[in-house]
This record gives structure tokens, sequence and C-alpha cells, in this order.
């Protein structure tokens, strides 16, 4: 058998480096903290940058710096719990009251006027809006209205008590204010063509796949960024932003463990690296209603054939710990242990019991190096139990629509995909994608628990802690017991910055551009 761990940083250094010359040769490249522009990484390109439908990546640090919120989350190495923002007063009137006034200063571009408490109304109820299909809808389940009290005053009222509202849905992107004017002048939704937008940055100029420019807001009346321009280079693959941080091109990029190892040793010069645990999870979500696994025994034997140790060596270069559920260890409602740990001879056995000898599973994943590293070492632990793995990969683009409903009958009838996505920081983020509203969503397991929607209702509403940790992590073995879920890491957060860059690191490993600093 070929060894799956043989796949490491120098396999894939040949590639990496045309990537990282095709970045160096591209016009007016600038190097390290060039002037007054920031030169950070983009994952990804841009495709959505409308709040209420926007996709994440790169369109996450975007979508931040051109819109506001009514309150902040702080930097996830010095946590704060929130702070006011586009709201210079923001208070809990009573348990499902929330009041808030908006900056005096607040305008929007392109003479859309100021921003005023009916443009918060109109942003959150488009989203909450069944009709207007938002995947971030779920964040305002609980909110009945908002109601306007004056022209920048307002009160947001919800069915009822909900503990996440103040940071999983107020300074996230589904909270980002629009303006209904503007909206409505382009139809009710835009793209990568902002109608008007009242944060500190516009956008200067786009190169698709190749760079985004972001330039000061000339109406903006708030602290000023550090960085009065932003430049984002799109580098998609981990190892080429590495090569392409070393040729000083870009002032911080996040790197996979791999280029983290090697830098362990020997860093670049002039070079911070900034090392935390992470709130990214990686999974294998396993889709129940494909007939391949309608028989328990099938899919348990998939959960005890992978040793998650083996992976985390041979993709992480052993700098990531195997995850247990979908909350971090940093987070309350986190579980100590799996139900069903590794067995390569008890999944043999199920296999045999349940009478499969030669079952094919088809794994999507996206094209990435890391990704591919996992997909090779899940196809050959499952080759050693009588299981073949077809290895699908896909670019991102053509990636998120597999599970999506809205574009196609694919969902239907995946197989097994290798998922990866951005916690949040409170447990119920990390837990609502797997509700039964998200199927066909981002519940790409179709995975239907009427008992975990009940509890996920109940710990939104439970103000105690630990009563809410208990209920989370019940939730989590749901999830690994449907025969569902094989969770693999929360990825370690590695990145490097220039100098004396001090970026602004968010609990999903987001920049906040404007508030990077020196110093």
């Amino acid at each position: 058998m070929t060894d799956p761990f043989a796949f490491t940083r120098r396999r894939f250094l040949a590639g990496g480096a045309l990537t990282a010359a095709a970045l160096a040769a591209r016009p007016r490249l600038a190097f390290a903290l060039d002037g007054d522009t920031l030169v950070v990484r983009g994952a990804s390109d841009i495709q959505i940058l409308d709040p209420a439908f926007q996709n994440g990546l790169l369109e996450e640090e975007v979508g931040r710096a051109l819109f506001l919120s009514l309150n902040r989350l702080g930097d996830v190495r010095n946590p704060t719990n929130w702070t006011p923002y586009a709201a210079s007063e923001l208070k809990q009137v009573s348990p499902t009251e929330i009041a808030f006034t908006l900056h005096d200063w607040l305008e929007w571009t392109n003479g859309f006027g100021p921003v005023t408490a009916d443009d918060v109304k109109y942003s959150f109820e488009r989203v909450a809006d069944p009709a207007n299909k938002s995947a971030w809808a779920y964040a305002f389940e609980a909110m009945d209205k908002v109601e306007v009290t004056g022209e920048r005053t307002g009160k947001i009222h919800l069915k009822k008590p909900y503990t996440p509202f103040w940071v999983t849905t107020l300074p996230y992107y589904m909270g980002h204010i629009v303006s209904r004017k503007a909206l409505e002048k382009v139809g009710g939704k835009f793209t990568t063509d902002v109608p008007t937008s009242a944060g500190p940055y516009v956008i200067e100029k786009w190169v698709p796949k190749q760079s985004l420019t972001l330039g000061p807001n000339a109406g903006w009346k708030g602290d000023k960024p550090t960085f009065p321009k932003v430049r984002f280079e799109i580098v998609t693959d981990d190892e080429s932003a590495a090569l392409a941080y070393e040729s000083k091109a870009l002032d911080y990029t996040k790197i996979s463990l791999n280029t983290l190892a090697t830098y362990r040793t020997k860093l670049p010069a002039d070079t911070t690296l900034i090392e935390m645990n992470g709130n990214r999870l990686s999974w294998l979500t396993i889709n129940l209603g494909n007939p391949k696994f309608k028989d328990e025994r099938v899919r348990r034997a998939l959960q005890y054939a992978l040793d998650i140790d083996q992976v985390m060596q041979g993709a992480y270069s052993g700098l990531a710990a195997p995850a247990t559920g979908v909350v971090p260890p940093s987070m309350f409602g986190h579980r100590d242990k799996i139900l069903y740990p590794a067995d390569p001879e008890k999944a043999k056995a199920l296999l045999a019991e349940a009478g499969v000898s030669d079952l094919t599973i088809e794994l999507a994943t996206l094209n990435d190096k890391t990704s591919q590293l996992i997909a090779q070492i899940v196809q050959a632990l499952y080759a050693a139990v009588g299981v073949t793995v077809d290895i699908k990969s896909y670019d991102e683009g053509v990636y998120w629509t597999l599970g999506d409903k809205s574009s196609g009958d694919t969902w239907k009838t995946l197989d097994m995909v290798l998922m990866n996505f951005a916690g949040g920081v409170d447990p119920s983020e990390n837990l609502t994608w797997f509700r039964p509203g998200q199927i066909g969503i981002y519940n790409w397991s179709q995975f239907d628990d009427p008992a975990f929607e009940a509890a996920y209702q109940q710990g939104a509403e439970e103000t105690d802690q630990d009563k809410r940790g208990a209920l989370y992590r019940k939730m989590q073995d749901m999830m690994e017991q449907s025969g569902g879920f094989i969770f693999l890491t929360h990825e370690t957060f590695a990145a490097v910055a220039r100098g004396n860059l001090k970026p602004f690191i968010l609990a999903d490993g987001y920049l906040d551009i404007a508030r990077v600093t020196k110093g």
C-alpha cells in the first residue's frame, strides 16, 4: 500500500512556486507594508458581497470593511464580549427587547443619505424573511421585528429570550446594515457591484481572480484605520501563499500546518509567527439520505474504520488534535471523547454483518492541498477495511453548490464530503448548521432529528452556562450516533505577519481589516 503520509510540503513546492511566480508577475505588486497600503492574502475571490447572501472567506473580510454592524467582537487573543460599533448606544432593556441609537454622523456613500434605524429594520427583516431564502435567516428566527422609534433610534423585539443573539447575530455578516433606498433601487439584492456602503472603506479596484483593493471612504467620520488602503492578493493555495509571503509579496497570510512545522524551525526574516487553537472544524459528512448508507452498521463501520490520529500526522504534521465534536476544547459544551474510536476490525465485522463487500464511496473535496492530503489518507484507511474511495476534487465555486438544493439535485445523491467550517464564539453557532432547516443548505448529511432541534431551542433560551453546555454535549452525541458525521479536527490557526504589523483576528480566523495596526 502507498504510504498515505508521504504527501508533504516538499511534494507541493513545485506547483506552489509556479503560483507564487505568477503572483509576483502581477502588475503593480507592492512589497511588505509599501507606504500606506496593507497587502494581505485573499484565500478566494469575491462572489457575493450582499450580506444576506454572501458565502464567506474573502467576503467576510471585505464585507466587514464596507458595512457596519450594531456591535463588533474583540480580537480572539484579547477577547472582549462585544463593543458598540454603528450604535452609539446598545442595551438590553428587557429579556426580549434591545434598544439602539445609531451614531448621528453615519452616512451612505453615493448620495443615499444618513444611515437610519429604518435601514436596520430593513436589513434584519430582509435576512429573516423566508421569501428571500437567505442561508443566514436562522440567526434571526428568535426576532419578532425591529421597531423604528426615531430616525436614528429603534428597538429590536425578540419572540423569546435568545442568549446568542449578541455574539452570533448582531456582529456578523447577517447583522450588517444595508440601505433600504439603495437596495430597493437595484431590485432587492446585489452581487459584487455594491450600490452603497457606510464603513471605513470602499472598493477602489477589483481584478477578478487576482486582487481587490480597498480605499478610504471619504464620508467616514469614525476612527480612521491605520492603513488607508488594503489590497487583497488572491492566492487560493496555502503553500503558494507561504512562498508569496517569503518573496515579500504579502504582509500577512494564514499558513498551512505543514508550513508551520517548517517555520517553527526557520522563520522568514522580520516575521512574527502567530499560532493558537483554532475554531475551524474539519469533518467528513455522510449523506444519510443516500441508499448506500441506509444500514446503520455501514455508517458505524465507516466511523470505526477511520483512525483520526493518522489523519492528524499525515495531513497536519501532527500539529492539530483530533476533534471530539463540533464544539472546540476552548468552549463550553466541548465533549471529552468521541463515542466510536478507531477500530478497523470492528469496522470489518460490521460490514460483513451488513452483507456489504464491495462498497465504493465518492468523496467530494475542495482541491486545496490540505484537503487533498486528508482525502488520500481517508482513501488508504478505508481501503484497509475493504472500502473503495473515489476522490472527486472541485474548485470552490462548484464545491459549495454540491449540497445546495437551490443549485440542483446533487444534494440528494452525495456520498461523502470533506467539509470545513469556521466556528463562532458560542456553541450554538457551531451547531446550528446541522438542524433540520439546514438540509439542502449546509446540513449536507441530511441529519434530521427533532430531538436535536428541540435541544437547540432549549439551549438558546437557557441562561445557565452549565446547563447549556450539557445540552450541547448531548446534541453532539446525537450527531455522532446518527452515523452521519466523522469529526476530524479543529484546525490549529497559524499565520505570519511582517515586521511590526499587528493583525486583528476574530474568532472565526478572519481579519478585521479596519483594526489592523502597526507598532
